[in-house]
């Protein structure tokens, strides 16, 4: 079978032997745990609670504000010590709720429906998804339920599940796939029935090969179909996911809705199934836990909230030579400077490992390569030029808001340029520009 994929892009080193084989481990729940109020695209959720509140496993302790945004639940039982600021993975210091764990576990009481998930309506499905604070698990941690509400405009004819897990070291997807394809395949379904879908597709890289044919196998029970794709980096990306699978191309500035598309990731699936079957919130996540200063590479099932010194300890500690920690994987993770942020929705890894100085950056040699490589089909140095000399509508008119930030241009540059830093940057120039216009 001939693998599928999309032009250009780059192959990293995978380095995923590391835990590839190792089966997801539940961490135990830590005596604290500080789950930020944001933890998704869009607005922070309203706190619910108060200093010195008792909180049970499971309750809603920061309610939605808005469409674009997700509720919050506690990840353990409980006294709330704090409602305040903590700092928080993505950067900036964010609105959170610190919990001290009673150690019992104690569950919040959920209403059982006695229905068969499978005979819930459209909108029952997104209530539940939209009540269990579902975002998306590959680290966008877009709101699931408004992914499972197209537009009426743009009807939806397929729904295609990521199972790609394109970036290094990365395995908990994979480790998902291989422990529970039936979860995941029966959130699909929900997924599907939830956007009207009518076709079903899981896409899988093929250096996932037993994960490929145990989908191919248990998805015929499902009515949909498995497609093996080339390994390759962003393969996972949404636009050339479903350029590698169905050949159509989403506009600049579009979105997947406006070619008949949505996408959900693997953990996405697991957790819609899990809101819609017991009222399951997510409150915990699977994750990766690698790189060469890991003592104890992992897989994980790890407490939203859980800091990452308590996940890296879990893991036998730092070794002394790592100097660097990112949230995430190694092309498009955040780097952290400190193992006091918390385990949020949005964390698919925690990875360390040793870098050297970063070499000089030299001048522009015009060798193309970012241009070859660019999964999005734009110039990457030119978008860099327009963004240190402030020439912001030429940057706008080159699409730099079209970038994904996925990293390959300046993976592949031999001129050590900082490229990634250069567009996020023109990007949020841009979009700062217009939320004042707007304002």
């Amino acid at each position: 079978m001939k693998a599928k994929t999309f032009p250009h892009g780059v192959h990293p080193p995978e380095v995923k032997e590391l835990t590839a084989e190792k089966a997801l481990e539940r961490m135990p729940a830590p005596e604290k745990v500080v789950i930020p109020l944001l933890q998704h695209f869009g607005k922070p959720a309203k706190p619910l609670v108060q200093k010195g509140d008792e909180v049970l496993l499971g309750q809603k302790i920061g309610e939605a504000d808005g469409l674009f945004s997700a509720s919050v639940h506690s990840s353990v039982s409980g006294k709330v010590l704090s409602v305040d600021s903590h700092i928080h993975p993505g950067g900036n210091p964010a609105p959170a709720v610190t919990i001290a764990n009673d150690g019992q576990d104690s569950p919040f009481p959920v209403k059982k429906d006695v229905k068969d998930p499978f005979s819930l309506t459209p909108d029952e499905i997104r209530e539940k998804v939209r009540e269990a604070g579902v975002v998306g698990l590959g680290g966008a941690a877009f709101p699931t339920a408004v992914k499972l509400s197209p537009p009426k405009d743009k009807p939806i004819d397929t729904l295609i599940i990521n199972g790609c897990e394109c970036e290094p070291l990365l395995t908990s997807d994979y480790r998902l796939m291989l422990e529970a394809p039936d979860d995941v395949l029966k959130g699909s379904v929900l997924a599907r029935m939830a956007t009207g879908a009518e076709h079903l597709i899981v896409g899988i890289e093929d250096n996932k090969k037993k994960a490929f044919a145990l989908f191919q196998e248990k998805i015929r029970e499902y009515k949909g179909e498995a497609v093996l794709l080339k390994t390759k980096y962003p393969e996972g990306a949404e636009k050339n996911l479903i350029y590698a699978i169905l050949r159509r191309e989403v506009p600049r500035g579009g979105l997947p809705f406006d070619v008949g598309v949505v996408v959900q990731n693997v953990g996405t699936a697991k957790a819609i199934w899990e809101a819609a079957k017991e009222g399951k919130p997510l409150y915990e996540r699977a994750l990766t836990v690698s790189g060469q200063a890991i003592s104890e590479p992992k897989n994980l099932i790890v407490r939203i909230g859980t800091s990452f010194q308590d996940v890296t300890e879990f893991c036998g500690g730092l070794k002394e030579e790592g100097n660097i920690l990112v949230m995430g994987g190694p092309m498009m993770g955040l780097a952290q400077w400190s193992l006091d942020v918390p385990v949020i929705k949005g964390t698919s890894g925690i990875l360390a490992w040793a870098v050297r100085e970063p070499g000089p950056e030299y001048p522009c040699i015009r060798c193309s390569r970012c241009i070859e490589h660019c999964p999005m089909v734009l110039a990457p140095t030119q978008l860099a030029k327009y963004t240190r000399f402030n020439k912001l509508e030429e940057a706008e008119k080159w699409g730099i808001l079209d970038c994904v930030e996925c990293g390959s241009c300046q993976y592949i540059c031999p001129s050590n340029i900082l490229l990634v830093h250069w567009i996020r940057l023109g990007k949020n120039k841009i979009l700062s520009l217009r939320q004042k216009k707007s304002s």
